[in-house]
């Protein structure tokens, strides 16, 4: 049988490892940002819907992506070449996140980003721990992507597209820096199989934990990012 814990005024966590099977881990506790990176250092993160306590999960198996392994096929090779998107990083992340909290998507019913989500992952932003990538047709924001980076693990949160392919672009180009940064590991939290076209497969919840107790402590590329 599982608990599901209760967090108090520390940031501490039980170990991931006690989750439930579904993931379920905790509940209750804040969004401030010391209390954010301790849970992600730990393989956990947060997610709940408006009108629900603060739940924190860590899901097992584990969908995550080796930069090195980004899967990208011809058709999405001949978009960058024709360069329909211009690809910036950290440019405006407050919009991005918004978008992500009202653009629908195919595997989810509803949205998980409430205001106090944006406001906590803005602080973050500010902190130089979130980021964002960002495709524009011209000076129109039309697809993107935001996640916390920590060590040399990027922790892939949320994306969004107004126009075909937009927010692959950005990924590719995420992946890209990635790998030019040393970055080791991205975190997608979730099986999709949109996540799973780019090459992410599911590991076990140990090896993950695993991974970030090697990684996660490595010096940060924290700041704003350029592309």
């Amino acid at each position: 049988m599982s608990y599901i814990f209760k967090l108090g005024n520390t940031n501490d966590f039980p170990p991931a490892s006690q989750a439930s099977e579904e993931g379920l881990l905790a509940f209750g506790g804040d969004l401030k940002p010391e209390r954010l990176l301790r849970a992600y250092r730990e393989g956990i993160f947060p997610w709940f819907e408006e009108g629900q306590p603060y739940l924190w999960w860590s899901p097992d198996p584990r969908l995550v992506l080796f930069p090195n392994n980004v899967r990208i096929s011809k058709s999405m090779r001949k978009v960058i070449r024709d360069q329909k998107f211009d690809i910036k990083f950290d440019h405006d992340f407050k919009k991005v996140i918004q978008n992500c909290a009202v653009t629908g998507r195919k595997e989810q019913d509803g949205t998980w980003i409430t205001n106090e989500m944006i406001e906590a992952y803005t602080s973050l932003h500010a902190l130089g721990y979130a980021h964002s990538v960002e495709a524009y047709e011209g000076a129109k924001l039309v697809g993107g992507l935001y996640g916390i980076a920590i060590g040399k693990v990027f922790f892939g949160e949320s994306m969004f597209h107004h126009r075909s392919n937009a927010s692959k672009v950005a990924f590719i180009e995420l992946c890209r820096f990635l790998l030019e940064n040393d970055f080791q590991l991205i975190d997608a939290q979730q099986d999709t199989s949109h996540l799973r076209s780019f090459g992410a497969q599911t590991i076990r919840r140990e090896m993950f934990l695993d991974y970030l107790e090697k990684w996660v402590n490595l010096p940060s590329l924290t700041g704003k990012w350029s592309k």
